[in-house]
């Protein structure tokens, strides 16, 4: 197999930089400090840390995140995000202004870091659609525009022998009415509709595991109207699709809430009395990685963790230092993976590996040459064209970790290690470059 020309194992970091392990040219030679990835992000960020528990991250600092469903402990991901909005208040710590309803009883739980409230039904005859049944905080005046797509999103810790909770959102305006949903987060990862009368459309649920005992809930929609979510209710449900609450003494805990434009939950937000919002990671480098880069031919390898299918997302771009010229290693809301050159500002030839890529760990190479693509994903080198197209004509001279100069970013992405090669690897060192 042929030495890589550069090699990104995330693993040491200063603010602002994101250290190569090695990044070697024909003769081994370590590139150095300037061969260092610059990483900018102008707020703070949160991830998951070895230890299972959501912290921030200061500013211009890369976030090496352990995403409990990324792999073996000790080997964690570079999790790069494009920028984001909560517009639920106090979502730090669910306990501050938030008001308990009197048929419900309270307590502090930590859940993966973040303070959260564990809400116990003290008396029966309630539901998440009164007062007395529920936990409130009012007054989050989120903006909501016909014909976008947000996603609502929450922690849940089971404490006890209860599994569903639920959430139920107000919404105000020409899209006035409620919105709701039940999860059960017992194993079987069910959840339903509890309230429906809201202006929105292609509502999608989801359960994910992110811890023991604690899992993420979110649903998102599509506004066929525009309005205002004002209030946001939280409670212990007798079934995903009931706005009752259960028994005497069953609980649930829930922490995070968040709402963000978009069609995925991202990383959590704290928020206090006011929205805060998350800037975009960037991370690239620029002139001396140039010789690293085949300009005529060469391969790009990565080694990323896709939480959820059909998404889009550059994972790797290498171009001109502006998105006019270059090409990228990309996965898109098709099911597909593709080689995409953009030449003089247009995405003008593309390459693709069609077919659904699984979720969860995926190793992806893309060989190039003129009229010689090929790409291989997990073992299996597929699509190999024999066609005339060409690279771009102008020189390569910046490679960038998941930019998001090109297509609106929709995904979160998580980068365990890429390579890249300055010669066309064979299709079977694809495969065994690939294979899990």
């Amino acid at each position: 197999m042929p030495t890589p020309s550069l090699i990104l194992v995330p693993a040491r970091f200063k603010t602002g930089k994101l250290y190569t392990p090695y990044a070697t040219t024909s003769g081994g030679v370590v590139l150095g400090a300037s061969g260092d990835f610059n990483v900018t992000r102008a707020t703070t960020a949160t991830r998951v840390n070895a230890s299972g528990l959501i912290e921030v991250v200061a500013s211009g600092i890369p976030r090496l995140d352990y995403y409990t469903s990324g792999g073996t402990a000790g080997c964690p991901a570079l999790l790069v995000e494009p920028s984001g909005t909560n517009g639920i208040l106090n979502s730090e710590n669910t306990a501050t202004n938030w008001a308990l309803g009197l048929n419900l009883s309270s307590g502090y739980v930590d859940v993966i870091g973040v303070s959260g409230n564990n809400l116990t039904v003290a008396v029966s005859g309630s539901n998440i659609g009164t007062a007395a049944g529920r936990l409130t905080r009012a007054n989050n005046n989120f903006a909501l525009a016909s014909g976008s797509t947000y996603t609502i999103s929450f922690l849940i810790k089971k404490t006890g022998t209860h599994t569903i909770g639920g959430y139920y959102a107000l919404l105000t305006g020409a899209a006035s009415g409620n919105l709701g949903a039940g999860f059960d987060i017992s194993g079987s990862f069910s959840s339903g509709a509890i309230y429906n009368t809201a202006g929105t459309t292609n509502r999608i649920r989801r359960v994910e595991e992110w811890g023991t005992d604690v899992y993420r809930c979110s649903e998102t929609f599509t506004m066929t109207a525009s309005g205002t979510l004002g209030f946001l209710y939280f409670a212990p449900v007798s079934g995903v699709t009931s706005a009752f609450n259960p028994a005497v003494g069953l609980g649930i805990a829930f922490a995070a809430p968040q709402i963000e434009l978009g069609s995925l939950p991202t990383s959590f937000i704290p928020t206090t009395t006011a929205s805060a919002t998350r800037n975009a990671d960037n991370i690239s480098l620029s002139g001396v990685v140039s010789g690293c880069i085949g300009q005529t031919e060469g391969t790009i390898y990565a080694e990323v963790d896709i939480q959820f299918n059909n998404r889009n997302a550059d994972i790797i771009g290498l171009d001109s230092g502006s998105s006019a010229n270059g090409f990228y290693l990309t996965i898109r809301s098709s099911s597909v993976i593709e080689l995409r050159i953009r030449q003089n500002s247009t995405n003008a030839l593309i390459f693709q590996r069609t077919g659904a890529y699984p979720v969860g760990i995926n190793k992806i190479a893309v060989s190039y040459k003129n009229g010689d693509f090929a790409i291989s994903l997990n073992g299996t080198t597929t699509q190999v064209d024999t066609t005339t197209i060409t690279m771009p004509s102008v020189a390569i001279t910046r490679a960038s970790v998941v930019p998001s100069i090109n297509f609106t970013l929709d995904q979160s992405v998580r980068v365990r290690s890429a390579a890249l090669y300055t010669t066309r690897l064979t299709n079977t060192e694809l495969a065994a470059l690939t294979t899990l």
